[in-house]
């Protein structure tokens, strides 16, 4: 059985950090409005994985973003689910392997920590990086942990009038 695609999509201050010290996401807001290409990719993965922090952060917002979407949690400590998400634990061959058998073709990989752990295990087949011209200082930086070296090729680079440089980059078996 082939595994599904795994794509990463993120925004990120110029300093590399894609949340606040907090885990909040207020300095993305201004650069929201904008088309910058995220509902197509959201239109075209069939699961959402992320990590716990990631996943609290999501409960803060004023309503589920995700309905109508397989939403996945990675976590250890698994809490009561309210919106039907699921709660896993494991390596991620064998995370996607169960995302595999429930149907999974494409799978949104959400989180600094998520996003490491699957580049780290060569399972990360594209990367959206979107840069917002704003300094944070301090936060939750994509790469917190290294996930080792990886060679990416770069399938495109855009600006948007916002100042906002998206870059799209191709790694892992989505190379060949």
């Amino acid at each position: 059985m082939d595994r599904p695609r795994v794509s990463a999509f993120l925004g990120a201050s110029l300093d590399g950090f894609i949340a606040e010290a907090d885990g909040g996401l207020g300095f993305l807001k201004p650069f929201e409005q904008e088309e910058h290409g995220y509902a197509d990719f959201y239109a075209s993965v069939d699961t959402l994985l992320m990590g716990r922090k990631t996943y609290e952060t999501v409960l803060g917002f004023e309503a589920w973003p995700f309905t109508g979407k397989r939403v996945v949690v990675l976590t250890r400590a698994a809490p009561s689910s309210r919106f039907g998400e699921r709660f896993l634990a494991g390596d991620p061959h064998e995370v996607l392997a169960l995302l595999a058998r429930d149907g999974a073709r494409h799978v949104y990989a959400d989180g600094g920590e998520v996003v490491a752990q699957f580049l780290a295990a060569g399972l990360l087949d594209s990367l959206t990086l979107s840069i917002v011209p704003v300094l944070l200082g301090t936060g939750i930086r994509l790469f917190a942990r290294s996930p080792g070296r990886h060679g990416l090729i770069l399938e495109s680079a855009r600006t948007l009038p916002s100042g906002v440089v998206q870059l799209r980059y191709l790694l892992g078996s989505a190379r060949g």
